[in-house]
Parts: structure tokens; C-alpha cells; sequence
């Protein structure tokens, strides 16, 4: 019925409105009731521009994940790790189908020419979806829902993201105007915490981003939001994160910002941090913070930018590294805060500063670094008080335990 119904609509250009699926059921000689005839719209509605079995999930506030794998095996992340829900699709082939539709509502191509696809849905919705036989077995479908609205400083504090008196140092980070960068790795909370952050900045400077994808929502007045996009089917078109930021230095920005630093882009970042832009920050896939100096080198070398150029630019242009990770329990913490300095031979490392703590910021070799800087720039950190920290320096099982005791609720949200 559904695929009879399906094709008159196709063929007449309809809407899958209750009173067209009730014409397009009359034209099969069906008599149906108005209850069957509203939930066969709907099942329509779902399936023509919805996201078919999987739209009570995504409507589900509490989803941030949701990932398909098999017809049969649907999981979701409410913030506290992979569940496996009872969901499920009739066969392989109507997972294909739903990953086909929406990577062209999203206006990209998926097939078996390009079996892959990474792109955002009208609703900001980030799809990423396999073909086999790249995914073997299954088409491989992952949906990140993006948060309509940021969460708050306060609300990471009582989810235990951020620990009890640390909102008053990332607040004096921000009025400081230090660069920084925030690392992590995939879905550790990276961009739910910028968009936090650049929600403190002073509303009357205006924000510029640059992004691949548009996921960072903060709650600010001024927010200038540029987004890339791929090359179409002939090569030509394309808008990458170094052409963005080129173009965001030309519109005034106060604070520079860019999604995620993943490319080539680092050059550009680093260059426009070093002209002027206090204030800039970004993203970063990386282990641990004491690896950000090599991960960057990594992209400024790929980008062809020698060794020694990179860390000048670098000394100059970061001040400090937030580092967010995420526990077997699927709490987000930020786990340790980096200052930049130079070693020996001149090269830039990290210095711990501060390491999470069960009721505060435990404080490492490097905070007196860190309070200078904010304390130079005249950022006021609740009056002429430091923000809250255990003075005592913490040792492996005490920042281990500190980690295990952290309370708060799981947080449901980001990259």
C-alpha cells in the first residue's frame, strides 16, 4: 500500500498532504478510515522527507548520536555511552535508500561512484554515511544532532564538565582576550564547550567563524558564520577553511574563530592570530595537550610550512590549550589546562597548569604562567582573587581518582 501510495504521489508531483494520501488510496480502490489515512501520511511524511524509523530518535532531546550500522542494530548516544535501541529497518536496501535521500536533501552525491558522504542536513544535522562494499555488509549511516541552543558556563559546571570554580577562570580566559585552542578527541564535548565560551565574549565584539560545517551556536549577538563547501561533480566550486579564513580577516573581526583545525587552515590561522587578532581560538583533534605543539606540526608541515617557521608563529600566535576527554562512563571533563612556552632548543611545548580535581582545579607547574598572563591582561577573576584551586600538585592516582569521583550528570551534547 505504502509503495503504491508512494508512486501515484511521485508521479502526480504531490505533497504527501492527508488529503492527497487519502486521493492516492482512493485511486488504489482502498476505503480506509481517517486514523489509518493520518498514520499512513505520516509513516509518508517520515519516509519522503523525514528520517524515516529513525525520526523518534532524532526528535528525542536527549540524542546526540545516532548511528546505524545494520538493519537490525541502531544505537543511540543520550551522553552516557552507545545504547543499542530497538529500532530497525526492514532490510539493507531501505538503510541505502534513507542515506541516499538525505545526502540529497544535504545536495551531495552518494552512490557507488562516491560511496561516501560527510555533509549537513538542512536542520544542522551532521550525516556521514558508507556504501558498501566500502561498509561491508550494511550501508553505514551516522547522524550528529546539533544542539539548537549552547549550553551555558553554568550548565557544564553542574553536568562536571568543567569543575566547581572553573567557570570563573575560563570567564578570565575569555576577558583576557588569550588565544586558545580547545582539544579532545571525537565527541568529547570540543565544540559544546567553544560555543560556551564564545558566549562570554563582550557583546559588543563581533565573532566571525569559519567552518567545514556549521555546528558552533553561541548565544551571542554578533556572530559573523561562514561555512565551506565541497566541489560539485565536475571539481570546481570548492570553498575550503583556508579560503574562509582569508575572507573572515577582511570582516573585521574582533575574534577570530575556527571550527576545527584540520588542514591546511592552520596556516592561515596561525598567520591571522599573528596579526593583531587577540582573542582567537579552535578546535583540535589530539590525544593529550602536551601533544598539540606535534599535532599542529604535523598539519603546518603537510601544509608546507617548515618546522621553525611554525613554532615562531605558534609561539606568538596560542597562549593556551583547554584538553577535554571523555570517560568510560561518557562524561565530559576538561582534564587539563596548557600554557605555551619555549624549551631549550626553541621549540614550543605545553606546560601543565591545571589538572581536574574533585572540587576544584588542581594546580600544576605551570599556573604561575597562566596567572600572570591573565593577571597582565587585567582580566578580574572573581575581584583580585584567583579562581578556586587545590593548591596541592597532583599525582597520577589523585588525578585519576579526582576524575572517577567527579559528579554531575552526563553531558548530552557535542563534538
Amino acid at each position: 500500500m505504502l509503495d503504491g501510495v508512494r508512486r501515484w504521489l511521485a508521479e502526480s508531483g504531490a505533497e504527501p498532504t492527508p488529503a492527497r494520501v487519502a486521493q492516492a488510496l482512493r485511486e488504489q480502490g482502498r476505503v480506509l478510515g481517517d486514523a489509518e489515512v493520518l498514520g499512513t501520511a505520516e509513516r509518508l511524511r517520515s519516509e519522503l522527507v523525514g528520517s524515516g524509523p529513525l525520526d523518534p530518535l532524532l526528535a528525542d532531546l536527549s540524542v546526540t548520536d545516532v548511528l546505524v550500522s545494520a538493519p537490525d542494530r541502531v544505537w543511540v548516544d543520550r551522553g552516557g555511552g552507545l545504547v543499542l535501541t530497538p529500532v530497525t529497518f526492514p532490510d539493507a536496501a531501505a538503510v541505502r535508500r534513507l542515506a541516499q535521500r538525505l545526502a540529497a536533501v544535504a545536495g551531495r552525491r552518494l552512490d557507488d561512484a562516491r560511496p561516501w558522504v560527510d555533509a549537513r542536513l538542512p536542520d544542522g544535522t551532521r550525516l556521514h554515511a558508507v556504501l558498501p562494499p566500502v561498509a561491508v555488509g550494511s550501508t553505514c549511516l551516522s547522524l550528529r544532532v546539533v544542539r539548537s541552543r549552547a549550553f551555558t558556563l553554568g550548565e557544564l559546571v553542574e553536568a562536571g564538565t568543567v569543575p566547581p570554580g572553573g567557570d570563573r577562570l575560563l570567564r578570565a580566559l575569555i576577558d583576557a582576550r588569550l588565544s586558545y585552542v580547545i582539544s579532545g578527541g571525537t565527541g568529547s564535548g570540543k565544540t559544546t564547550l567553544l560555543s560556551a565560551l564564545l558566549g562570554l565574549v563582550d557583546p559588543g565584539e563581533r565573532i566571525v567563524l569559519a567552518e567545514d560545517s556549521a555546528e558552533l551556536r553561541p548565544d551571542h549577538p554578533h556572530v559573523v558564520r561562514l561555512e565551506g563547501r565541497p566541489a560539485n561533480q565536475e571539481g570546481a566550486g570548492l570553498v575550503g577553511l583556508p579560503d574562509l579564513v582569508r575572507q573572515a580577516l577582511r570582516m573585521r573581526p574582533d575574534r577570530l574563530v575556527v571550527g576545527e583545525v584540520r588542514g591546511p587552515e592552520v596556516v592561515s590561522l596561525l598567520a591571522a592570530l599573528n596579526t593583531g587578532h587577540d582573542g582567537g581560538s579552535g578546535t583540535l583533534h589530539a590525544n593529550a595537550a602536551a601533544q598539540v605543539p606535534a599535532r599542529l606540526e604535523a598539519l603546518g608541515t603537510a601544509a608546507g610550512l617548515d618546522r621553525a617557521a611554525l613554532h615562531s608563529q605558534l609561539a606568538a600566535a596560542l597562549s593556551v590549550v583547554l584538553h577535554l576527554v571523555r570517560g568510560r562512563d561518557g562524561r565530559r571533563r576538561i582534564a587539563e589546562v596548557h600554557v605555551l612556552e619555549r624549551d631549550a632548543a626553541g621549540w614550543v611545548v605545553t606546560v601543565p597548569a591545571l589538572r581536574w580535581g574533585r572540587a576544584a582545579f588542581t594546580r600544576e607547574e605551570g599556573w604561575q604562567r597562566l596567572r600572570a598572563l591573565l593577571h597582565q591582561a587585567g582580566a578580574a577573576v572573581g575581584g583580585d582573587e584567583d579562581p578556586p584551586t587545590d593548591t596541592r600538585t597532583s599525582t597520577g592516582e589523585e588525578a585519576r581518582a579526582g576524575w572517577e569521583a567527579g559528579g554531575g550528570r552526563a553531558l548530552g551534547a557535542g563534538r
